[in-house]
């Protein structure tokens, strides 16, 4: 047992009162010579929250003394959220008047001043800023006669920058600029700061996405150190590595990409065999090879954790060297993979599966395009280009059929939201805006890579060593209670006794299918789901009613990805030893606790990017009339979905037929006099009224003209129903809808 956990088992003794940090030296016998590292334990334990200071500077464990630790998640109305660090612990409301200094994303700990109680959430206060998130913080520059101001970009920051006039340094006013704070907030003081940077003046070109690239504080530059690392790198494979690996260099196999990847880490092939059964395999690209455990490279690449999409630019987690050079499957080249050989049969059942490392090459670098045609015959000279593959995109897609049953029958639930594909110019001005198509050639995809991420992970599993899953835990019950009465008004009922199935929720997706209520289901069904993530323990895919599920495919641009690789290639050549496993345990504990973080700032860059693109290319459709349907419904008014994903608010004022009531139960606003009813999943016809382009919304007003059948059978079709509640009612669900799209269609 270590320092820490004897700390933590003596203070959980009950009969343990808190005490100054030399009273416990003495409890545990520490000598002058130990003493300094021993109060290095006791810092460690305070910024992890695990024992709090009282303000007599006595030392108490934060779970026994009704504290909780976590990060705040801040509203740009004020109030907050802290998420605490245990899990399954609820989230605690801070009313603004109790954030006392904090900013979000602080790691805090908080008090609990009111628990579950008749309706009402846990609320609380906070008491201990124990780490700041930001240190630096992205803004507008505002000079005044003696002094300047910045305000901050991120919303959820309340509070302006006061900056003294010898620190603007040469800032003026509408510089968008970078501070560094240099006195924190406190509960009736503004934060204090100095200029570090100057970005540019706003509204300059490509000033948009980098401001938002800073803000996030994403890396736009690999170090000297990394680049120079990966350019010492050996283009060439080693002769030991073709002696050492399988060599499938003439096993037939493709990559099935966009037509603007260049990072292509995964290859697949197959086999008709004479048993009517189908070998598939999944070829890897062996990053772990280049990227050694705790190399300049590997250090870099878990700082980052996983590369980063903004419409027109990838932040990668590699350097191009590797990602788009000697770790990307091009064709007709000798590359290093990690293999998994799959034999499947017609129920999509795998029957045996053999992972090893191997030499593969691949024969072509197909698209999703042109696969579709192929498949679709719409293409002759396509056709004619490619007739040797023929027969085995026929078997894929086959294969793909059997594995999307099989996976719907097991009960995994099949959400079929639209993705949103953003056309710029190269001025980088949004000329188009539609919903991104999954065509068949995506799907085979999407099924082969699933069904590998499964094999993997129950593999690894039955392993019994240190490993990374990917988690998705049973939905919220109070959140699926509510889901379930409010389907029970409209006929529909949920089967589940202790424990909930996925298929059980899937069956109410089936049988909406195709009905107005469609939407409204769907997207309350989405609310009541937990958000995906990294995890050292295999409890499970929820949303794809998987036992055993891991992310296998992506080693160029997820960390976890690229650690397992490590773990796998280890454990397949016996070096997983008891004392080798006994060092993996902290090291993917933090892996998959950072790597969840950083999907997580990842997704909010990439979806703010997106929602800045969507209200530039709006402001030119002031005016404008477009059919609609109802995404979400509030107190405030309703959220209207264009058929090209985009939305824009109908305030309750513009309403003005009548006093309109929000009914929260039936999601839907009510005409105190005429009883008009607005609620998800109704067909609208909108005008674009105007665009917030600094806040990147979109309002409409709603015009009166009702839909004729044609055109409300043409948008049902077309129409996506995504949702962007606050979180002080759900979690984020704009978070839940991209971890359910990225584990059905990104892998």
């Amino acid at each position: 047992m270590n320092v820490k956990e004897s700390i933590i088992n003596f203070m959980r003794n009950q009969a343990y009162k808190p005490m100054e940090i030399r009273e416990l030296a003495a409890v545990f016998d520490i000598n002058k010579n130990e003493y300094k590292e021993f109060k290095k334990v006791i810092k460690v334990m305070e910024k992890e929250g695990l024992i709090v200071k009282t303000n007599t500077d006595k030392l108490g464990l934060t779970e026994k003394m009704g504290l909780v630790p976590g990060r705040l998640q801040a509203h740009q109305k004020g109030f907050g959220f802290v998420i605490p660090d245990e899990e399954g612990l609820k989230d605690i409301f801070i009313p603004s008047s109790f954030i006392n200094g904090a900013m979000n994303g602080d790691k805090v700990v908080a008090k609990v001043t009111r628990e579950d109680l008749n309706g009402k959430k846990r609320e609380g206060e906070i008491i201990r800023i124990i780490e700041r998130k930001n240190n630096t913080i992205i803004g507008v520059y505002e000079s005044s006669s003696n002094f300047g101001f910045v305000i901050p970009e991120d919303k959820r920051i309340q509070n302006d920058i006061f900056i003294p006039k010898n620190q603007k340094h040469g800032a003026d006013d509408n510089d968008v600029v970078i501070v560094e704070i240099t006195e924190w907030p406190g509960k009736r003081r503004n934060p204090e700061g100095k200029v570090l940077e100057i970005l540019g003046k706003k509204g300059d070109k490509g000033l948009d996405i980098l401001t938002i690239i800073k803000k996030h504080s994403l890396p736009e530059e690999f170090p000297e150190k990394v680049l120079n690392f990966a350019e010492n790198i050996e283009e060439h494979i080693p002769k030991v590595e073709y002696k050492k690996r399988k060599d499938l260099s003439e096993v037939r196999m493709v990559t099935i990409d966009g037509e603007d990847a260049k990072d292509l880490d995964d290859a697949v092939s197959i086999e008709r065999l004479e048993s009517g059964n189908y070998k598939l395999g999944v070829h890897i690209a062996d990053v772990s090879h280049y990227v050694k455990e705790n190399n300049p490279l590997d250090k870099e690449a878990l700082k980052r954790a996983t590369s980063v999409y903004l419409i027109d630019r990838v932040i990668p987690m590699l350097p191009q060297k590797l990602s788009n050079g000697i770790c990307s499957l091009n064709p007709k080249v000798d590359r290093l993979a990690l293999s998994c050989f799959m034999v499947i049969d017609k129920s999509g059942k795998v029957l045996e599966h053999e992972i090893f490392e191997s030499v593969i090459n691949t024969s072509e670098r197909m698209t999703y395009t042109e696969v579709t045609k192929i498949l679709k015959k719409e293409d002759n000279d396509i056709l004619k280009k490619y007739d040797y593959l023929y027969d085995d995109f026929k078997a894929m897609e086959e294969l793909c059929n059997i594995l999307n049953k099989k996976r719907l029958d097991r009960g995994a639930i099949d959400f079929d939201f639209d993705e949103s594909k953003i056309i710029l110019d190269k001025m980088g001005k949004p000329i188009d805006i539609r919903p991104y198509e999954r065509e068949i050639s995506n799907r085979i995809i999407e099924e082969f890579m699933l069904v590998c991420n499964e094999t993997i992970a129950e593999h690894m599993y039955w392993a019994n060593i240190p490993f990374i899953y990917r988690i998705h835990e049973n939905p919220d019950e109070e959140k699926l209670q509510r889901f379930s009465e409010f389907i029970y008004n409209l006929g529909y009922v949920i089967k589940w006794s202790k424990e909930i199935h996925p298929s059980s929720l899937q069956e109410v997706l089936n049988k909406v299918k195709g009905e107005k209520e469609e939407s409204v289901v769907s997207t309350l069904l989405l609310r009541s789901m937990m958000q995906a993530k990294y995890g050292p323990e295999s409890v499970g895919h929820f949303g794809l009613a998987a036992k055993y599920y891991c992310h296998f495919t992506s080693p160029i641009r997820r960390y976890p990805d690229l650690m397992i690789h490590r773990i796998i290639k280890e454990f397949i050549n016996g070096n997983v030893d008891s004392e080798r496993a006994a060092k993996l345990v902290p090291i993917v504990d933090y892996a998959a606790k950072n790597s969840s973080e950083r999907e997580r700032t990842a997704e909010e860059a990439e979806r703010e990017v997106d929602d800045m693109k969507k209200a530039e290319y709006m402001s030119e459709k002031i005016g404008e009339e477009f059919d609609a349907v109802i995404s979400s419904v509030t107190s405030f008014g309703f959220f209207a979905q264009l058929p090209n994903t985009v939305e824009g608010l109908v305030h309750i004022s513009t309403l003005d037929d009548d006093y309109y009531i929000y009914d929260e139960r039936h999601l839907s606003l009510v005409g105190e006099r005429t009883k008009n009813i607005y609620r998800l999943g109704d067909l609208v016809k909108i005008k674009v009224a105007r665009v917030d382009l600094e806040n990147h919304e979109i309002y409409f007003d709603l015009l009166k003209e009702n839909l004729n059948t044609e055109d409300k059978a043409l948008l049902t079709k077309k129409m996506s129903y995504l949702d962007e509640e606050d979180k002080d009612d759900e979690e984020d669900e704009s978070d839940i809808i991209e971890d359910v799209k990225s584990d059905y269609y990104k892998e």
